[in-house]
């Protein structure tokens, strides 16, 4: 840099404090006053965990079975079937192998179209929309209304944190890293699970026991937030301290999720169905609903002479 002298000067300038320049120029003063550099309105600061805001959650569905009949080639397993499943209930249905629950709960979420040799009749309306509708996409109906089934399915070389985040990338729901770490958190909670694996989320989903694939696999459902929840027989292959934990945590999600359960175990429905709904086929006839309504007047007063026989262990 060149060095000025004094005849190189050409306008001294006066020293001006702080509090003259403010006097002066008060718009200024203000400006000089706010932080620099200004911040980014636009750039929100991530929060990690349980810092996130939780998702909006949907109210409470209801799913409504209307004359639904299922065929599986000329073999026809359900004739007519009618039953409205009310939104935040359990509802159960009961009946002997062969007559048409599973088929019935499978039509529910449009599993039934899966089989080759499979048709059906009728309509099932989640809040009153056809979820069979020409225009409606499978991935939605398998987003609104998840499916537990009989045997635990965890993807067995998969870890547990990925386990429950599965469902994302299949239903096509994006999410960045700290709402996965989110929906992963939550979801084991719901399922009564994180508390025994919160410490080995990267550990393979196969190596825990058969109650906590099953309560995995619940998870996994419930990290999409499903309205309807669907169990198949859900604690047939467990011991009765799993059942106990699964039957607990269906009373608990039921304020979050309306459950439809397949059971053969009556005291469960007892336990955690506040509807019911009796199927039966008889020689070679489909499956249909006898009788359904409040699960303890289905136990303590049926109407139906077969019902009664059925919860009272006389067949099935």
């Amino acid at each position: 840099m060149t060095n000025l002298g004094p005849n190189d000067v050409t306008r001294v300038l006066p020293v001006v404090t702080p509090d003259a320049f403010d006097a002066a120029f008060p718009e200024k003063a203000k400006r000089r006053l706010l932080p620099w550099p200004p911040p980014r309105q636009h750039e929100p600061q991530m929060r990690r965990g349980n810092d996130l805001p939780p998702p909006t959650p949907e109210p409470l569905a209801s799913l409504e079975g209307r004359n639904v009949s299922a065929w599986f080639g000329t073999h026809q397993v359900l004739d007519r079937v009618s039953l409205t499943m009310p939104a935040g209930v359990i509802t159960s249905l009961i009946g002997p192998s062969g007559c048409g629950k599973s088929t019935f709960l499978r039509i529910l979420n449009r599993m039934h179209e899966l089989v080759p040799s499979a048709s059906l009749a009728g309509e099932v309306l989640l809040d009153g929309q056809d979820i069979y509708d020409a225009e409606r996409k499978l991935v939605d109906a398998r987003k609104s209304i998840g499916m537990v089934f009989q045997k635990p399915n965890p993807f067995p070389a998969m870890s547990i944190y990925d386990n429950v985040i599965a469902g994302l990338k299949l239903t096509g729901i994006r999410a960045d890293n700290d709402r996965k770490d989110f929906l992963v958190e939550s979801s084991l909670q719901k399922a009564g699970l994180w508390k025994e694996v919160k410490d080995r989320l990267r550990s393979p989903g196969g190596g825990l026991s058969g109650g906590q694939q099953q309560r995995l696999c619940i998870a996994r459902s419930l990290a999409v937030m499903p309205r309807v929840l669907l169990m198949d027989e859900p604690c047939s292959a467990l011991d009765p301290t799993s059942t106990r934990v699964i039957e607990e945590t269906m009373l608990q999600l039921v304020s979050d999720v309306t459950i439809v359960i397949v059971t053969h175990n009556m005291q469960q429905a007892q336990r955690v169905s506040q509807q019911c709904a009796f199927f039966l086929a008889s020689q070679g006839t489909p499956g249909l609903i006898v009788e359904h309504g409040d699960t303890e007047a289905m136990f303590d007063s049926p109407i139906d002479p077969r019902t009664f026989d059925y919860v009272n262990g006389r067949f099935g």
